[in-house]
């Protein structure tokens, strides 16, 4: 059992080489990330105790990135002290982010391996994050067991995606793909999209407990993004427990 869809992994293959370039296909993940990283590293601390102001605040901490793309989560975790695995069904996503890592003398376990590879493989992990990825697997609640599957009693896995709705139309697809062209056309299906309540219903069905979820919203005229406790009409990251 697999939850990859080759066409989604074709279309990320066919991009890996821009994952850290500020100004190509990612940019909206890179304007995106100090929010992301801010809400996870947030949600880690309060869960496993840990004071973000010390120096390498998770140490100790085993962190799955899956999907992990080029590396943009996976580095920041690493240089918070967690010992991370970013893995990847796109080689090429692997052989970029692994590159880099080595080139900023950080020391992340890189692998073109599935999440339901390492379940079977008895990996666990305090952390499972799960990026902009539910939206492209074959199917997100068989998924989202499995990441349940990595964690320890007592892990969080932290998801973010795109919510099912006529304004995340306009924005991830006509705006981001159509008139910005910072992606590909075609890099997003909407029916694919899936709204807060589903998410959260997925985690549930596979004995998670949510225990936060918040918007991500990008002000066009500011050029950034802020967290929103009521406004997850477009993007949006969810945070579950896997019980004790």
């Amino acid at each position: 059992m697999t939850s990859i869809d080759p066409d989604e992994i074709a279309k990320f293959e066919a991009m890996a080489a821009e994952w850290w370039d500020p100004k190509g296909k990612f940019r909206p993940l890179h304007l995106m990330n100090p929010v992301r990283l801010d809400y996870i590293a947030t949600q880690i601390a309060a869960e496993f105790g840990r004071d973000r102001k010390g120096a390498r605040p998770f140490d100790g901490l085993r962190i799955l990135d899956i999907g992990c793309g080029g590396g943009l989560v996976a580095e920041p975790m690493a240089r918070l002290g967690a010992d991370v695995v970013g893995a990847d069904a796109a080689q090429g996503n692997i052989a970029v982010a692994g590159l880099h890592a080595d080139q900023q003398g950080l020391a992340i376990d890189y692998r073109a391996t599935t999440a339901e590879a390492l379940a079977d493989a008895g990996e666990r992990f305090d952390v499972v994050m799960a990026l902009e990825i539910v939206e492209h697997v074959a199917d997100p609640g068989a998924f989202i067991a499995t990441c349940r599957d990595l964690l320890r009693p007592g892990g969080l896995v932290i998801m973010s995606t795109l919510n099912r709705t006529a304004k995340s139309f306009g924005a991830a697809i006509i705006g981001a793909e159509w008139i910005m062209r910072w992606l590909p056309r075609g890099t997003h299906d909407w029916a694919r999209f899936i709204k807060p309540d589903e998410l959260a219903a997925m985690a549930a069905t596979a004995g998670c407990n949510v225990v936060d979820r918040r918007g991500m919203v990008f002000n066009p005229i500011g050029f950034g993004w802020h967290l929103s406790d009521r406004d997850l009409s477009v993007n949006y990251i969810l945070t579950a427990r896997r019980p004790t």
